[in-house]
């Protein structure tokens, strides 16, 4: 293909009508991964989700780079009754993008809704009496025990994320989402020129009042918008979209293919970079309510079909640099990843091993439906190669190619397979996420209540409460390695590896912060 014909390609992609910007915006235009198709940071942990919160959206308190949590949307707080009486109050000028305040009300309901969901959230809401808005500028917690990590949970950065929305809009009834995009954060969603598989797009929100001190990272501190206006272009094909950045037409792509980089990087006025130094980690998700994958012993023959390296060059390329295999259930760079267990994960792959042992657990050739996001490109391939490694070991395997956004719907499916459901899928998360237990959504095992797969697992979640009451990190580093092994015994995911996410950018682009694409304090020259 030659690059005139991807430089159409890129204007083709952003021919979608769209209202007048007012000359003289500062527009910052922004390549995603997919499309935001779920616009409720407390439904769904896409990452696009994700990011929409935090330009939308703020939490009581922030986190810095190394995840420690300070006063956000609130003022300070004072712990009394031997930390189990936390009263947290509101800082001034905080205002929804309706016009309203932002009351303590407000707050509460977000919060009681976040902590059925959340698994950081139910282990407070577990050791919480009561949350109530003590006045219109004061949240109180009465807890059962002390519960230190308090702050941490309300500053949670990982899915999914304690936005405090609008009481109004808050929903009553489990599992209905949120519609409407009511936040108070630095940039209002404007839906009125949302086009669907192309284009969303936030303005500055004049009555945001950033934090008055603290240093920006992450979540924390100052949140200033420096930009007027924030537009996401979805440009599916990653060629079209790297010669849209080479020729000033967006100013940010995401998550740039290890192809592309020798491309971009001839090009002066592009910058490659990194916002997730910890990368990401690559999860085969199986699902425990429909055959064969509810057969526990089964699960564990699988492990042996994963290749992590063999997925990993798929996804990231032939460079070592890029990618890491040999990858637990923990980050490598947190202080929990161990090698407990790992055999499972590291011994050379035998493929008839693995067909006698299926065999045995009794797998009789059943179809299993690999559910693929065909356009995002680091889930499909994922699932292209581990499916190829499955059908080794003769394993019957029909992938289902879907949109990202059908993706999302087919997965919150708890039907059988010839009915709308899925057998197993691919997907990531970043570091972060895997960090520890509390953070560690893939290892929840608690049944209906868990991450789509809903896996059983009393003695996950025991070691988790366990880690959550360790007081010492010898202790914590200890139930982690017992974590990883009953991990590799239930099998509620399969890791297939860590990746670097490297992102490209204009030159003019200045002042980003680390943890997301963050659209705050970014400016652009």
């Amino acid at each position: 293909m030659q690059r005139r014909d991807l430089l159409k390609g890129a204007a083709a992609a952003f021919a979608a009508p769209s209202l007048a910007v007012a000359q003289g915006q500062r527009v910052l235009r922004f390549k995603p991964n997919a499309d935001v198709s779920i616009l409720d940071p407390v439904f769904s942990t896409a990452y696009t989700t994700r990011y929409l919160a935090f330009l939308s959206y703020d939490t009581l308190y922030g986190v810095d780079d190394k995840l420690n949590p300070h006063p956000q949307m609130a003022a300070g707080h004072v712990v009394e009754e031997d930390g189990r009486r936390w009263r947290i109050t509101l800082r001034e000028g905080l205002r929804f993008h309706d016009g309203e305040k932002v009351l303590a009300k407000d707050c509460v309901a977000s919060l009681k809704r976040w902590g059925r969901v959340d698994t950081l959230g139910q282990l407070l809401m577990a050791a919480t009496d009561e949350v109530s808005a003590t006045s219109d500028t004061e949240i109180t917690f009465r807890l059962k025990r002390p519960f230190p990590l308090l702050p941490n949970a309300l500053g949670k950065s990982t899915s999914y994320i304690p936005v405090i929305m609008p009481e109004r809009l808050v929903p009553t009834e489990p599992g209905k989402q949120v519609a409407e995009v009511v936040g108070s954060g630095p940039f209002r969603y404007l839906a009125n020129e949302k086009v669907s598989g192309a284009r969303s797009v936030w303005e500055k929100f004049p009555g945001y009042v950033p934090r008055p001190d603290g240093t920006p990272q992450f979540t924390s501190g100052p949140k200033v918008a420096y930009v007027d206006r924030v537009e996401w272009h979805v440009i599916p094909d990653a060629p079209t979209a790297a010669a849209a950045l080479v020729s000033n037409e967006v100013d940010w792509y995401e998550d740039v293919l290890p192809d592309l980089l020798p491309v971009l990087r001839r090009d002066r006025n592009v910058v490659i970079g990194s916002f997730n130094p910890p990368g990401n980690m690559g999860i085969l998700r199986l699902n425990h309510l429909q055959p064969p994958f509810d057969n526990p012993a089964i699960r564990r023959a699988v492990l042996g079909c994963i290749d992590q390296a063999e997925i990993m060059t798929a996804v990231a390329g032939t460079d070592p640099s890029l990618w890491q295999a040999g990858i637990g259930i923990f980050c490598p760079d947190s202080p929990m990843a161990s090698d407990a267990g790992m055999a499972a994960l590291t011994t050379p792959r035998d493929y008839a091993k693995v067909k006698r042992d299926l065999a045995a657990a009794g797998y009789k050739g059943e179809r299993i439906g690999f559910l693929s996001a065909a356009n995002y490109f680091n889930m499909g391939q994922q699932v292209n190669v581990a499916a190829e490694q499955m059908r080794r070991a003769g394993m019957n395997i029909d992938i289902i190619p879907v949109d990202f956004g059908v993706w999302l719907q087919r997965r919150a499916s708890r039907a059988p397979l010839d009915q709308g459901g899925w057998t197993c899928t691919t997907t990531l998360l970043p570091g972060l996420d895997l960090w520890d237990p509390i953070a560690h959504l893939a290892i929840r095992g608690n049944g209906l209540n868990a991450w789509p797969g809903w896996p059983t697992s009393p003695q996950l979640e025991s070691l988790r409460d366990e880690w959550v009451a360790a007081a010492e990190l010898p202790d914590r580093q200890r139930i982690a390695r017992q974590l990883q092994e009953q991990a590799l015994q239930d099998v509620p995911y399969i890791p297939t590896g860590r990746w670097k996410d490297l992102t490209a950018y204009r030159r003019n682009l200045t002042g980003m912060l680390n943890g997301a694409p963050l659209f705050y304090n970014v400016r652009k020259g």
